[in-house]
């Protein structure tokens, strides 16, 4: 090995460590490979940021806007409502909605599709009496099958492809991952809906309201007429316990206290934070009479903003005995004031002062409204709250709601409510008007969790999504136009056609995404022209496939999807198909079935809650585990290679 190898292997394996060690975001560690190869030389200045321009980056953006309006105008909504049965047992519904969920998948970004079937499962779930993990997992999974079998629809496809085009000239076509996708998605479909209730582990007592999303954390106050004031924290810990709950946490003076004395005493004003199941919540408040500190400081801002009132008022009383009134028609008088200013009537108007701005007016008839109402909201992975509070984002004034509680399955924050910094798979509990919790949760990318309407928000802009949606595909698909051109013609169309507002139109790219692409791109090229990739290529041929092609091609198959369980999978794509076309090099066979073993182990992420955007978004409303998820992706991902091989060594010979 020679020193560019050493040093780009040396980077690599660091990189690798840093997406499975999982504390810094995916495009930050990519962004820190990329600039560190170019610091070392391995990666020339004039390319370090070509990855941007790639088509593959390009492709990935456009698909993720197209996506997000099928989504947001209600095509997908109605397509729900038309193929889900509406009274079917537990079976039909689970194999209708993964059936849906893959189908959708294949042509929309799949946690999108996740995204817009959750709650229609969750709703499920409550009327057939069924813990919500035994519908969440299997449709997830099914998503997430359903990705592989086109081109666009998941990102490693769309990697995949930009290595054979660098390679050949020419990139995958819009169907050619079909025939190897699509069988494998029927059998693992097909294992999924004959026993993948069986395998999904119960969180969730059958009959209970709701679905389990662990226990919530809220903060309630003492206040001067409630029962807790003066109480021992022993003694109230033993009342909460009827309800299920128990105090974690004291506030007092902005001071923490994470396990405070149960022999302390509570005084006015104290803030307790308390940990309880979602349906006790509310008796484990009202046993004590405590007052949420959400609601608490909706009182206070209330009464401030009336005391304020009251007080431009009396200013508006005094500048009428100091400015002379004056008619339409006169000219006003000119008034002197200290300092030797001069200003007109017209220059000061109380009334302009008090009324608040529009934003202010529609915020307090918000809060105002009789239609308030308590709504849980999952966290999507890509969502803008994520590493944000709702201090930080002004929750309260700019959009008129308030966060009541936090779920986090499995783990626990000292942090005040207002300052906990969120992440992907949080259930937020929500106090508000449903179009105030549904519009923050349509803007920051949380997913209600609560029974919703499904209805079309306008049916001609829905028809218009599909059409151009539709358009874009076939052009790329028979070859009229590459695939990045064609989508960019989308995204063009539906930007001209009303169907995306150009204000909205980068909230719905997953930039950490297209960073992450876009900065790798580069670094695998490195692995490429150092010969590093033929060198990690040679070595596995040589000591575990014995120069044995077929069984290079699961080789392949194998460390790509063990790498995606624990690591991006757009990541793991960019990482391994350098790898692949090494191997192929050396045992002088065709890269693309070894390519396509890349985007099959890529998307296969079924063992842990980190492999797959899906799989968490699921963890909380599901109330999993992170040990829960292999019981049932384990034997998929077991079929995944039984079937996969010799699928795809059939339809892409050596």
């Amino acid at each position: 090995m020679d020193n560019p190898q050493i040093m780009i292997l040396t980077v690599l394996v660091g990189t690798v460590a840093l997406f499975l060690w999982g504390r810094w975001r995916h495009d930050m560690v990519a962004m820190a490979s990329l600039l560190t190869c170019v610091g070392l030389g391995l990666v020339p200045t004039g390319d370090a940021f070509i990855g941007f321009g790639h088509p593959a980056v390009i492709t990935v953006a456009c698909i993720l806007i197209l996506s997000s309006a099928l989504q947001k105008s209600g095509a997908v909504d109605t397509l729900t409502r038309t193929v889900l049965p509406q009274s079917a047992g537990p079976f039909v519904t689970m194999a209708a909605l993964s059936l849906l969920a893959a189908i959708l998948s294949a042509f929309m970004n799949n946690v999108g599709a996740l995204a817009l079937l959750m709650p229609v499962a969750l709703q499920i779930a409550r009327k057939q009496n069924l813990p919500p993990g035994k519908i969440l997992m299997p449709l997830a999974f099914g998503s997430i099958l359903g990705g592989m079998t086109t081109l666009i629809g998941t990102p490693p496809n769309l990697i995949v492809s930009g290595f054979r085009a660098g390679q050949t000239g020419e990139g995958f076509s819009m169907f050619a991952f079909t025939p190897v996708g699509v069988t494998i998605a029927v059998a693992g479909l097909v294992f999924v809906m004959l026993l993948g209730r069986f395998l999904v582990p119960t969180r969730e007592r059958a009959g209970t309201e709701g679905f389990e999303t662990g226990s919530y954390l809220t903060e309630a106050r003492i206040t001067q007429d409630s029962k807790a004031s003066g109480m021992l924290l022993r003694d109230i810990n033993h009342e909460l316990e009827k309800s299920d709950a128990q105090v974690i946490g004291l506030i007092r003076n902005e001071r923490r206290f994470p396990a405070p004395s149960p022999y302390r005493e509570l005084h006015q004003d104290d803030i307790l934070l308390i940990e309880a199941e979602p349906e006790g919540l509310a008796s484990a408040l009202s046993a004590l009479e405590l007052t949420l500190e959400a609601e608490w400081n909706d009182a206070q801002a209330k009464a401030a903003e009336k005391e304020q009132a009251k007080a431009l008022e009396r200013e508006k009383d005094a500048q009428k005995d100091i400015i002379p009134e004056t008619s339409d028609t006169q000219e006003p008088a000119n008034v002197p004031v200290v300092g030797g200013a001069e200003f007109s009537n017209d220059a000061i108007k109380a009334d302009d002062i008090i009324a608040p701005p529009k934003i202010e007016a529609e915020r307090q008839k918000a809060l105002e409204s009789d239609d308030i109402s308590l709504i849980e909201l999952a966290v999507l992975p890509n969502a803008t709250f994520i590493g944000r509070s709702a201090s930080d984002i002004r929750l309260r004034d700019r959009y008129g709601i308030n966060l009541l509680a936090v779920s986090r399955q499995g783990q626990r924050s000292m942090a005040r409510l207002r300052t906990m910094t969120m992440q992907a798979g949080d259930v937020l509990l929500m106090q508000g008007t449903p179009d105030a919790v549904y519009d923050f949760g349509n803007r920051l990318g949380c997913v209600p969790l609560a029974e919703r309407s499904l209805h079309l928000a306008d049916t001609k802009i829905a028809l218009r999504a599909t059409f151009i949606m539709a358009v874009a595909i076939l052009l790329a698909a028979f070859g009229i136009l590459p695939a990045a051109i064609s989508f960019s013609f989308g995204v063009l169309a539906a930007l001209l056609f009303g169907v995306v507002s150009p204000r909205t139109l980068y909230n719905a790219v997953d930039w950490p995404v297209v960073v992450l692409l876009a900065a790798l791109i580069p670094v695998a090229n490195a692995m490429e022209s150092t010969g590093s990739a033929d060198l990690i290529a040679r070595f596995l041929l040589e000591t575990v496939a014995q120069g044995n092609a077929m069984i290079a091609v699961g080789l392949i198959l194998i460390v790509t999807m063990t790498l995606s369980d624990f690591m991006n999978n757009a990541a793991t794509a960019a990482v391994m198909c350098p790898i692949a076309i090494g191997s192929a090099a050396q045992l002088d066979a065709s890269a693309d079935p070894f390519l396509m073993a890349v985007a099959i182990g890529a998307s296969c992420a079924f063992l842990t809650p980190i492999g797959h955007q899906n799989n968490t978004l699921i963890l909380g409303p599901g109330g999993f585990r992170f040990g829960d998820y292999w019981k049932l992706g384990l034997p998929i991902e077991i079929i995944v290679v039984a079937v996969g091989v010799p699928i795809l060594l059939w339809v892409w010979p050596l």
